[in-house]
């Protein structure tokens, strides 16, 4: 069996400080199917860890070259349908981006989520969500918390809202290069690199941390179970979930977490 990625990137980012602060919770991990992943350290800089800016600009450097790779980063892609309705936005993925990174500017280079949460810098207030809206995919993978629910054990919300305008940064950047699943399309074309929401959750128990701490495993087993995932084939099935039709056209808006079950069992 061929394999559809020839390198398998997990990402367990981090939403903490500003996106040039060094975070050492925000990890990197790469494997290329024949040697075990292994931790991608920053490039040489009076920096330790890993910047969401720097990581952002790697991520352009990777993705431009010809190796299918595949990239697992465990932040929210999008929001609940709820939220387009709410704010009379078009059932469309790039518009949202963009929309987002013009009243939650947390990509500048001092910006916390914080400042822009207490209404010190964009315009938060006009582009609020509700702890209680969760996603489909999220109903679905059962413990993952909404986007929106932030400053509880576990949030996913504040990585969420620091990670959506790189997101677009990515977009803008690499253009056709890119398949960001599923919102262009459930099908990845051959020879194509893709960019996938990813719960660590899901495998980190599978793989032995070997003193690895919880982000690096987190990073680890994402990277891990996708080359795994891809050897076997079941990757191939992960990628096009059973959803009803109205399930499908509503995850191409609200993104969906590759692994989590189409339907209930």
């Amino acid at each position: 069996m061929t394999n559809q990625f020839s390198r398998y990137i997990g990402i367990d980012y981090s939403g903490a400080e500003t996106p040039t602060s060094s975070l050492k919770g925000l990890r990197v991990y790469l494997a290329d199917g024949k040697k075990p992943a292994y931790e991608v350290e920053p490039p040489k800089s009076p920096r330790k860890y890993w910047t969401r800016k720097g990581l952002a600009h790697w991520l352009v450097e990777r993705l431009y070259e010809t190796e299918p790779t595949i990239v697992g980063i465990d932040h929210g892609f999008s929001f609940p349908l709820r939220y387009f309705d709410r704010y009379d936005l078009k059932h469309d993925w790039e518009n949202f981006l963009i929309d987002f990174q013009r009243h939650w500017p947390t990509d500048g280079d001092h910006v916390y989520v914080d400042f822009v949460r207490d209404g010190v810098l964009g315009n938060s207030e006009a582009r609020k969500g509700n702890s209680r809206w969760r996603r489909l995919t999220e109903e679905r993978a059962g413990s993952a918390k909404s986007v929106f629910h932030f400053d509880v054990q576990g949030q996913v919300a504040k990585s969420t809202h620091a990670g959506l305008p790189w997101l677009l940064f990515l977009r803008r950047k690499l253009l056709q290069k890119i398949h960001f699943w599923p919102f262009d399309g459930w099908d990845v074309p051959a020879g194509h690199s893709v960019i996938a929401e990813v719960y660590p959750k899901l495998w980190s128990l599978q793989f032995q941390a070997d003193g690895r701490s919880s982000d690096q495993q987190d990073a680890y087993s994402v990277a891990s179970w996708l080359a795994q995932s891809d050897k076997t084939g079941a990757l191939l099935a992960y990628l096009s979930p059973h959803l009803s039709d109205n399930e499908r056209e509503k995850a191409q808006i609200e993104g969906w977490i590759l692994a989590v079950p189409g339907l209930l069992m």
